[in-house]
């Protein structure tokens, strides 16, 4: 779902190409350093097919920070920042979010009702040569719907309303996205929640492999399978070296 490319050795760059590669490798550019209103830096519009409905996302100011607002109505799109990280040396995942309500009818193992509140989407690079043919035709669908390649790996976090936390949901198309459940069911609706995962140790799981480099982070919220509406915040997300530790 995150669009990217696997990064270029640093001889064979142009200075342009180089000072693109630098900024990747730098670390996500936090929501709270931006001012309220309008897009982060840094992180672009993600669109899955140029026919749905596209999800508003604005920074808004809530309790002396800046965070990030979500509203979808009978929406799907999210917001990306592209990167170039090994995960396996930089891979405790940290992130806080909030929603005002769970989606009613959202069922994650169903293709009709896979909607979620939030997501943390992370897009992984690897070897398309090991891909099924069934994933390599969907993957060339993919690119002529949305103009963009599919990553190798996709690895969601989400917010569900049954599944309980701990369980992994694979996409109903591909096993190339995985869905894994970071909160579960109503008890925390309208309270920001922190998380903190290992995302290396979690891709290994779910893929069986280790992890290439990350090549994209974003965030979803989508309800467009659903026909429902909901809003939603996030607030920073950082990836670093050591569980609560520094970057």
């Amino acid at each position: 779902m995150l669009a990217g490319c696997a990064g270029q050795k640093p001889s064979s760059l142009s200075p342009e190409a180089a000072a693109k590669q630098a900024k990747l490798d730098r670390a996500l550019a936090l929501f709270s350093t931006n001012p309220a209103g309008g897009l982060p830096a840094e992180w672009e519009p993600l669109l899955f097919t140029r026919r749905k409905k596209t999800t508003d996302y604005q920074l808004v100011e809530e309790a002396g920070r800046t965070v990030l607002h979500a509203y979808a109505d009978k929406a799907s799109s999210g917001l990306r920042h592209p990167v170039n990280i090994d995960v396996n040396k930089k891979p405790w995942l940290t992130w806080s979010w909030k929603t005002s309500a769970l989606i009613p009818t959202a069922d994650n193992t169903q293709r009709e009702t896979e909607d979620s509140p939030v997501r943390i989407v992370l897009a992984f690079d690897g070897d398309h040569d090991k891909l099924s043919l069934m994933d390599t035709i969907l993957f060339d669908t993919a690119k002529l719907l949305t103009g963009h390649e599919l990553p190798y790996a996709t690895l969601m976090y989400i917010w569900e309303n049954k599944a309980p936390a701990g369980t992994v949901i694979a996409n109903t198309r591909t096993g190339r996205i995985q869905m894994m459940v970071a909160e579960s069911g109503a008890a925390k609706v309208g309270q920001w929640v922190q998380y903190q995962r290992n995302v290396a140790q979690d891709y290994e799981k779910i893929f069986g492999e280790k992890p290439g480099r990350l090549i994209g982070v974003g965030v979803l919220t989508d309800t467009d399978n659903t026909g429902q509406q909901v809003e939603a915040w996030y607030g920073d997300i950082r990836l670093m070296r050591e569980a609560d530790g520094g970057e």
